[in-house]
């Protein structure tokens, strides 16, 4: 017992090594933040950064490290190496850098594909500072209104609203103010949640420190007396839930976010709703000037090291040395290869893009490799709807905030009967709809568009229900694909016109839908997932969280984005953390976070004065 209580006793003191160590270059060092220059909102200036074109020609010299795909977990660690010196080459397949922070303009209409909302950016937190730190302090989050999600349930003839609340005291007041008699459940709820999400930072230790150690650490029940995160992790949200409370309508808000990671609730991990829960306790925000000026502040950092961000630059595989080293990448040029050389290569591409299609196939089949690719599975598939409106927000009835509508109370039933039918019947009536309007949201809106708004609609969608038509040119996949895309579509505008009156078919310019052969176009979605692997419960067991990390079987080959950390804008942010923490040998989350403890005691002195 006491060789036990020894040995776990190390473990504690290897973990704190890991957790606060580090002796390599900082680039949370010192803070970058520059006055605010004036806005660029031209789009052929903003494109002359965003859509810079491959040629063998502009692949810098002596690079340090080579990375597969833009989207913000790829732009993300290449800001932070280009903080320390490194020179470092972006490749992105589609014609704009950006992932699923791009913008698509038509008729007139911007449209954000992936940033609905982030929360978390209260002034000095450490979501803050990174990317204030990561854009120079040149990208503005607005806020949006408070409430800022209603959840709507119900048919037409029978609709209930429950505004969602910021502020750690106000989110439950409110809830017990529609909910009275549920006080004892919604205390408990916040209890747990908040519980749960404090032991999450054993989450990104596991992903750090040695594997050796990660194993022994969940081999003696160390992780789940550590954290409560893992302790809740094997616990379905519904299960919680309904030892809670009775109530289904009570139930319904407690879990309406789900779709934030794409499981319904009796597949989900109570311990990554409770991440979702908290990461909006603060409240809400959107990207001024639209999700574009993220990959837009963030490539000039990029360059001024010496790097680049090219895109129409599809990677086809990954080489490799005669000892099984990563080396550099293999680019697409029409029908010609063009072999880019690195000492390192990261892929942003997602865990089966790197291993599936960009690895060769004798390394492919390594039992380290196909061990990792047991532990995961696919996503759901999504389905995006983009509505460009004739009017103002005011006109319109649009505020900055966000509607989560479902046709009943009983998520599990609702995802169930929807996902199960055929194609033609599920179109016919989408059971659950999430409403933005990333115009209502952005102030610079008006001065950049007048007169026009936008609405991003979003739904699941089986990848089943559109593989048939997956070779399809993408403009012009068939008669019967337009039918069944635009029976979504009607069927999603019949949501949205009876819960916003002023909305009306008169009004609408333009409309179209994102379905999951779109996603994998034009993110390279393998199965139109939004969030790529899937986050069910297995995804949060201490044993996977330990597995998927950025170093892979293979040495100088790491992985960076989503699938290394978790789903969403924040997840591949922090899945960029985490990978340039192992590339740089320190711990990127802690030296965020006490920059960003710095910068506002400095700021607390300044007002004091």
């Amino acid at each position: 017992m006491l060789i036990l209580f020894i040995v776990c006793g190390l473990s504690v003191i290897f973990i704190l090594k890991y957790v606060f160590g580090g002796s390599e270059p900082n680039p949370f060092g010192k803070d970058c933040r520059e006055p605010l220059k004036e806005k660029v909102y031209d789009k052929k200036e903003k494109n002359k950064v965003l859509k810079q074109g491959f040629l063998a020609s502009k692949v810098p010299d002596n690079l340090d490290a080579v990375i597969i795909g833009s989207g913000v977990g790829g732009l993300g660690l290449a800001v932070l190496l280009a903080k320390v010196g490194k020179k470092v080459l972006v490749l992105e397949q589609h014609d704009r850098a950006g992932g699923c922070c791009h913008t698509f303009t038509e008729k007139g209409f911007e449209f954000d594909v992936g940033i609905h909302y982030v929360g978390e950016l209260s002034e000095h937190t450490p979501l803050r500072c990174m990317l204030d730190q990561m854009t120079n302090g040149q990208l503005e989050w607005e806020p949006l209104e408070d409430a800022y999600d209603h959840v709507i349930l119900g048919p037409p003839e029978n609709r209930r609203s429950y505004p969602i609340y910021s502020g750690s005291a106000r989110f439950p007041a409110e809830l017990k103010r529609r909910f009275p008699g549920e006080e004892k459940a919604i205390d408990e709820f916040m209890r747990l949640v908040k519980k749960t999400e404090f032991g999450a930072w054993l989450l990104a230790v596991l992903k750090l420190c040695p594997l050796p150690l990660a194993k022994f650490v969940i081999h003696t029940g160390l992780a789940k007396h550590l954290s409560f995160f893992f302790k809740m992790a094997p616990r379905s949200l519904t299960e919680v839930v309904n030892g809670l409370t009775e109530n289904k309508e009570l139930r319904a808000v407690f879990t309406y976010i789900f779709g934030t990671y794409g499981k319904r609730p009796k597949d989900a991990s109570f311990a990554m709703h409770s991440i979702l829960i908290t990461h909006y306790l603060s409240g809400a925000w959107y990207p001024k000037g639209g999700s574009s000026e993220i990959a837009y502040h963030m490539i000039p950092i990029i360059e001024k090291a010496g790097g680049a961000v090219l895109v129409r630059a599809p990677v086809n595989r990954i080489l490799f040395n005669n000892k099984n080293e990563a080396c550099g990448v293999s680019v697409l040029k029409g029908q010609e290869e063009v072999h880019v050389h690195a000492p390192m290569v990261i892929s942003n591409a997602g865990i089966f893009n790197t291993y599936e299609k960009l690895l060769p196939k004798e390394l492919r089949a390594m039992p380290d490799v196909q061990k990792q690719l047991s532990m995961v599975k696919h996503g759901e598939g999504g389905l995006s709807i983009f509505v460009g409106l004739n009017g103002t927000k005011e006109e319109l009835g649009l505020k900055a905030k966000n509607y989560w509508i479902f046709a009943e109370n009983n998520f599990d039933e609702l995802m169930d009967k929807y996902m199960n039918e055929g194609r033609e019947e599920a179109s016919k009536k989408i059971p659950l709809l999430f409403v933005g309007s990333p115009s209502a949201k952005d102030p610079s809106w008006e001065e950049r568009s007048p007169g026009k708004s936008t609405l991003s609609l979003v739904s699941f969608a089986k990848y089943s229900w559109f593989e048939e038509w997956k070779d399809g040119k993408v403009t012009n996949r068939g008669d019967d694909y337009k039918e069944l895309k635009q029976a979504f579509i009607d069927s999603a505008l019949n949501v949205v016109m009876d819960v916003f009156p002023k909305i009306t078919r008169d009004k609408i310019e333009y409309i179209d839908a994102g379905t999951p052969i779109t996603n994998t176009h034009y993110i390279g979605a393998p199965e139109g997932e939004f969030y790529g692997v899937d986050h069910g419960m297995s995804r949060f067991s201490p044993e996977v969280s330990a597995a998927i990390r950025p170093q892979t079987p293979l040495k100088n080959l790491y992985l960076t984005g989503q699938d290394v950390f978790l789903c969403g804008f924040t997840g591949a942010l922090l899945g960029a953390i985490t990978c340039g923490s192992v590339i740089l040998n320190r711990n990127l989350h802690v030296d965020s976070f006490l920059l960003a403890m710095k910068t506002k005691y400095i700021n607390k002195k300044l007002k004091d004065k």
